[in-house]
């Protein structure tokens, strides 16, 4: 697949999280609607500590200032709504960064160790941002469901 596309669909989802929280109360972004407990808030922390933060800026990029912060964004200190959004914003500029010097055929520039994660290396940093899309598509539409049962906006509308 053309790495362009592949980069143009992650803009393109990371919009799609941004539009789900825009203009929701902050009552709301910190309310948990579903049986897991989670919260807008933390769905955003979660994204920008561990997709964007962890497996781009750390592992695609091996940049240290990402290596130092890493921690679970589901345990994350509790924020606002609004600081949990420009945190997010913070994270995918800190990651474009990183994906503009990045090579996708070649391999991550860090891993982890087996110690603190147990999966195989991944071979190449294209198979790094499939993992992102997916993450941030699949929370993308999380976050659809979520923002509808807060105050019925819909992401789409089919008819």
């Amino acid at each position: 697949m053309n790495d362009d596309l592949l980069l143009t669909q992650l803009v393109k989802e990371r919009a799609h999280v941004l539009r789900a929280v825009t203009g929701i109360s902050e009552p709301a972004m910190g309310r948990s609607l579903v049986p897991s407990g989670w919260t807008m808030t933390r769905m955003l922390n979660h994204l920008a500590f561990d997709d964007e933060l962890f497996w781009i800026s750390a592992v695609l990029g091996g940049e240290t200032r990402a290596i130092a912060a890493l921690h679970n964004g589901w345990a994350s200190e509790p924020m606002t709504g609004a600081e949990a959004i420009r945190m997010y914003q913070h994270e995918i500029a800190a990651s474009d960064e990183v994906l503009a010097r990045t090579d996708l055929n070649e391999p991550p520039r860090w891993w982890p160790p087996a110690s603190e994660f147990s999966a195989p290396p991944m071979s190449t940093g294209r198979e790094v941002l499939f993992r992102v899309l997916i993450e941030t598509s699949t929370h993308a539409g999380h976050l659809d469901i979520v923002r509808e049962l807060s105050d019925g906006h819909q992401n789409l509308v089919v008819e």
